[in-house]
C-alpha cells in the first residue's frame, strides 16, 4: 500500500453546536462547521505536512450516534490530558487511561456529549 488504510473518519452528532464545543474544549482546537445542502460538518484541523487521517462532526439524518460499533482513537501526547477535560466538557469517562503494553502506550475511552464511544491512544 502507498498510504494508511484510514483517510477520513465522520462522528455522528444530534446536536452541532454542542459536539463542537465538546471537541474544541478537550482537544483544545477550533472546528470548522461547513453546510453542504442541509448536511452539517464540523471539520477537525488538517495539516497535510503531517501523518495521519482528519474527520469531521456529521449531522445528517442517517448517521446516529452510538456507543457499538467503530471505534475512533485520536492520537495525542498524552492521553491524561484530555481525558482529564472530558467530564468538564460534558462527557463520560468510560475507561482512564490504561496502559496497553510498555511498547504500545495508553489507550482511555470517553463517552461525548452525543452518545458516541471514542478512545484515545499516546505513547506517554
Amino acid at each position: 500500500m502507498k498510504h494508511n488504510m484510514v483517510g477520513w473518519f465522520e462522528i455522528p452528532v444530534h446536536d452541532m453546536d454542542r459536539a463542537k464545543a465538546f471537541y474544541e474544549t478537550v482537544f483544545k482546537v477550533d472546528i470548522a462547521i461547513h453546510n453542504f445542502g442541509g448536511i452539517l460538518m464540523g471539520w477537525f484541523p488538517f495539516d497535510e505536512k503531517k501523518p495521519g487521517a482528519t474527520g469531521t462532526l456529521i449531522k445528517q439524518e442517517s448517521y446516529i450516534p452510538s456507543q457499538e460499533g467503530t471505534l475512533v482513537y485520536f492520537v495525542c501526547d498524552d492521553v491524561a490530558n484530555e481525558i482529564g477535560r472530558v467530564e468538564a466538557a460534558g462527557g463520560t469517562i468510560y475507561q482512564s487511561k490504561t496502559e496497553i503494553s510498555p511498547e504500545h502506550g495508553h489507550m482511555a475511552v470517553f463517552i461525548d456529549t452525543e452518545g458516541n464511544r471514542v478512545a484515545l491512544h499516546s505513547n506517554a
